[in-house]
């Protein structure tokens, strides 16, 4: 691309263009994964629309490698790339809530910490992940696994609209009867359909919860999950909990002496009466007693960003991911073996149950395919040392392999790598036919392939 090029995109969009060379270059180049080091030829800071529709036109235009950044946390670093036109959306950040219709319109560029600060002055949420810098695009239009799921659905199921640039520089709004067909796939399809610059949501009254972390001996484990795996059977949809392979922090409510092992431990949310909320902790603590535990009410968003400190920007990724129908006794004795070998504070396994309200939803309700699935695990490998990748990497790999003869084909695309590219029918379930057809309707030159691809 030649720099006469550039100015012409200058010339037609209202935010900055940063290029390499610039002061805020190197910065605007990294994403939330530092085992990324792409060097994109521009990354174009859209204010508004307009901004994106320029930006995704000049990247057809050129044939250029169009990137589309929301909250930048894609592990395979799909908010940039090597000579790619980054169309970054995080100055998308508007927020709108309507009390009387009980829905919230969010930019394409907020985070989930944003999203709930706004909502929770109203007495209001949807389901959003478990890391409040995660941006509400990217989680969306993956699925959307959360604390609220049990009792709410996933958040593509709270997906009421939204507005889209598609490859052809079109804005579009996509809903039930608007581009019905591009509201479907837009709703587990992940980025291959175009760049949404704005999402509506159905809101729910959610505002204190109780729960927190409570961490159980190793030795305990396979009680704890054998104990979860019956009980969140037919458990209350108020509670939205997931066990968890954790190193205990240095935190104030961790023995000192204690700090720094592997735990078996089970992360609580109850939206439901409190004091029902807390006999349903003390039935983890009726099969063993925990170490150490941080529970009571809190507000909502509180714990849905109770965990960002352990995962800062700038971490090494590396995750895989699995879809389970039932957790056997087989699949937790491969998950006793490997959990404990969690290698740093920051990595982390969880076990989220995906049934109740993602259950109300037919299979081909929505493009997210794996609605027969009772449990979503993902091995979420972060560490903080380059100098650590080969080992950590191989953890989660050797941890996949041991899990993945209990698994369903296929995994959570939103927790996939890089090198997962060539599971995509997998992972994208019984909808993926669909899902092409859908392609190639809306890019036919997969303009937006740096994703999980669907191949037109």
């Amino acid at each position: 691309m030649v720099m006469s090029a550039l100015d012409t995109l200058a010339d037609r969009v209202s935010g900055p263009l940063i290029r390499p060379g610039d002061e805020a270059y190197e910065d605007a180049r990294h994403v939330y994964n530092a085992m990324i080091d792409a060097h994109p030829a521009v990354v174009v800071r859209c204010t508004d629309t307009a901004d994106v529709v320029a930006t995704v036109r000049y990247a057809a235009d050129t044939g250029s490698p169009l990137a589309v950044r929301g909250g930048g946390h894609s592990v395979p670093g799909f908010g940039t790339a090597d000579d790619a036109v980054v169309a970054d959306l995080s100055d998308l950040q508007a927020v709108d809530v309507d009390d009387a219709s009980r829905t919230a319109t969010a930019g394409g560029g907020t985070t989930w910490g944003r999203f709930n600060d706004v909502t929770a002055a109203h007495g209001l949420a949807t389901t959003g992940g478990i890391i409040s810098t995660t941006g509400v695009g990217g989680l969306t239009l993956g699925g959307g696994i959360g604390y609220l799921c049990r009792g709410y659905g996933l958040s593509c199921d709270n997906l009421l609209s939204a507005e889209v640039v598609t490859a052809d520089g079109s804005v579009v709004t996509a809903g039930e009867s608007e581009h019905p067909d591009l509201f479907w796939a837009l709703r587990g399809g992940g980025g291959n359909f175009g760049a949404v610059t704005r999402f509506t949501y159905r809101l729910h009254p959610v505002t204190t919860v109780v729960g927190g972390p409570m961490f159980f001996e190793l030795s305990d484990g396979p009680a704890i999950l054998a104990h979860f795996r019956e009980f969140i059977r037919t458990a209350p949809r108020e509670y939205g909990g997931f066990p968890a392979f954790q190193i205990a922090p240095p935190l104030p409510f961790v023995p000192e002496n204690r700090v720094g092992e592997p735990f078996v431990a089970v992360v609580s949310c109850w939206t439901g009466d409190p004091a029902e909320g807390a006999r349903i902790l003390d039935g983890f603590r009726d099969v063993a007693r925990p170490v150490a535990e941080h529970t009571g009410e809190m507000p909502y968003a509180a714990l849905n960003s109770a965990f960002d400190g352990l995962v800062p920007p700038g971490l090494q990724h590396y995750w895989k991911a699995a879809f389970v129908r039932e957790l056997t006794d087989a699949a937790i004795a491969a998950h006793m073996e490997h959990g404990p070998k969690v290698p740093t504070v920051n990595s982390t396994v969880h076990l989220y149950p995906i049934n109740g309200a993602v259950h109300d939803v037919a299979a081909d309700g929505t493009a997210f395919g794996h609605r027969d699935a009772s449990f979503a695990p993902v091995i979420a490998g972060m560490w903080p040392d380059p100098a650590d990748n080969e080992r950590n990497t191989a953890w989660v790999r050797d941890y996949y392999a041991a899990i993945a003869p209990h698994s369903e084909a296929g995994g959570y695309v939103n927790f996939a790598s890089a090198d997962d590219q060539s599971r995509a029918g997998a992972n994208y379930g019984t909808n993926h036919a669909r899902l092409r057809e859908v392609k190639r309707r809306y890019d036919p030159t997969n303009l937006f392939h740096l994703n999980q691809n669907i191949v037109p």
